[in-house]
Formats: structure tokens, C-alpha cells, sequence
């Protein structure tokens, strides 16, 4: 009997183990996504610090700018995709909290990489213009973004039920994402000292070297992955702490139930 136990306590134990570690938010898909997404980072490293060369006018503080355009491009992509999720979750037939999780998922790692954006500007401006932070308007406007989002976090931190969370949220990302254009085309709005866009700019004399030109795209695609690896996995966390969340307040209730049916029993008892 006593073996019996053990061995029904051993396979126990061994089952519980198993699930502990298949739990998590990965998958075969974001296991290979991760190491593509490493592959590529590594190759950014190499391209950007080792075998691109150094511009003719801006010198070695061109290799900031690798990191700089790419992660301003993730930026942008992440507002906008809360913006779209946002626009999902409140339309009637894609109502789901899924998209209301991705939505957050996105604007957190936009958050992230626009905090980076303007780190790394600030440090390519001391170089070029000899100060860490001009009025300037593309500036200004990018700070302003990042601002705006940080304040979207907050609201999504605010108390309340899931679906008031996320209605609330839905509506200031269908706002926010408004400002995205703004800063865009702040160069053209308003004089800057800020470049305007050296590759994609029309009216742009700028001829990059081969090299350099494929380090940027490098750069650009290794951040667009490496914010969809990301993605896939906080908004399933964020799946996880609702669900913790849900069940909490189950068991609140429950207890507050229990409650009440002692409190009744105890009344009847003391009547009688």
C-alpha cells in the first residue's frame, strides 16, 4: 500500500511538473519568431557598428540613426495598430476582448520604442547640432506623442471591469492615433532643423551607400519583428491577468455568498 502511494504520489508530482512546464505564452511560432528576430538583431549589430561605413557629412554619428528610423517606424506601426484594435473592439460583429488586449499589448511596446526614438535622437542631435534638445517642431510633436500614449497606459490602469477598461481605452487611441500625421509631416508644417525623410522623401537629393541603405532596412525589419514577437506574447499575458482576475472576483463572491448563508443560519438559530 505504501509503494502504491508513492507511486500514485511520484506520477502525481510528475504530471504537475509536466504542465508547470508547458505553461507560458510561447509557441512553436514564437519560439522561431524569437530566434529569426536574435538572427537578425545580431546582423543589425554587425552591419550598423562594423561593416557599414561612416557618412561623408554626419561621420560615425550616421550608425545612431540605424536604430533611430527603425524604431520610430515601430512606433508609428504600434499606434496605429491599437488604434485598428481599438476601432475592432468597439465595432459590434469583432467585439471580443482579444482585440482589446492587443490593442494595450501594442501600445506599451509603442511606448517602448518611441521612448527609444527620442533617446537616441537626443544623442544624434548633441552630435549634429551640438545640444541634446532643440523646441524643435518634428521634436516637439514626437514628444508630445509619447506623452499622449504614456497617458493611455494610465487610462488603461484606471479602475473597473474589463469592458470599461477597454471602451474607455478604445476611445482615446481612436484620438491619439490622430497625431501620428502631425508629426509626420511637422517638417513641412512648420520650419524645422530637423531632415526630412532621406529615403522615402520625394523631393530628397540624399544617395545612400548600398551598404548603409541595406543596414536601414535590416535594422527596420529586425525592429518590425522583434515588436510582433513582443506583442504575441504581452497580450497573452494580459489574457492570463484577466482571467486571474475573473477568477478572483469569483471567489470574492463565492465568500461573500458563504457569507450570507451563515449569517442566515445563524439568525434561524438564534429564533428558534
Amino acid at each position: 500500500m505504501a509503494s502504491s502511494s508513492a507511486s500514485g504520489s511520484t506520477a502525481t508530482n510528475s504530471s504537475t511538473t509536466g504542465r508547470t512546464r508547458g505553461a507560458g505564452t510561447g509557441t512553436t511560432f514564437t519560439r522561431w519568431l524569437g530566434i529569426v528576430t536574435i538572427a537578425l538583431m545580431a546582423a543589425v549589430v554587425l552591419f550598423g557598428l562594423v561593416l557599414s561605413p561612416a557618412d561623408v557629412v554626419q561621420g560615425e554619428s550616421v550608425r545612431i540613426l540605424y536604430v533611430h528610423v527603425g524604431t520610430v517606424w515601430v512606433a508609428y506601426l504600434a499606434f496605429i495598430v491599437t488604434a485598428v484594435s481599438s476601432g475592432a473592439y468597439l465595432w459590434r460583429r469583432t467585439h471580443s476582448l482579444t482585440w482589446d488586449r492587443i490593442a494595450g499589448a501594442s501600445a506599451e511596446i509603442g511606448v517602448l520604442f518611441m521612448a527609444v526614438t527620442l533617446l537616441t535622437g537626443s544623442l544624434w542631435g548633441r552630435l549634429s547640432w551640438g545640444t541634446f534638445w532643440v523646441w524643435d517642431a518634428r521634436v516637439t510633436t514626437t514628444a508630445f506623442l509619447f506623452i499622449t500614449y504614456v497617458g493611455y497606459l494610465a487610462v488603461r490602469g484606471l479602475g473597473g471591469s474589463h469592458e470599461q477598461r477597454a471602451r474607455r481605452s478604445a476611445v482615446v487611441a481612436l484620438l491619439a492615433v490622430i497625431e501620428i500625421p502631425l508629426v509626420h509631416f511637422s517638417v513641412k508644417l512648420w520650419r524645422s532643423v530637423h531632415q526630412d525623410a532621406s529615403v522615402a522623401g520625394r523631393t530628397t537629393d540624399v544617395t545612400l551607400d548600398g551598404l548603409m541603405l541595406f543596414t536601414l532596412v535590416l535594422a527596420t525589419v529586425a525592429f518590425t519583428l522583434l515588436y510582433v514577437w513582443y506583442v504575441l506574447h504581452r497580450q497573452r499575458v494580459m489574457a492570463m491577468e484577466d482571467a486571474l482576475d475573473d477568477k478572483g472576483l469569483d471567489l470574492a463572491l463565492a465568500e461573500r455568498r458563504r457569507e450570507a448563508q451563515d449569517a442566515t443560519s445563524t439568525t434561524g438559530e438564534v429564533t428558534n
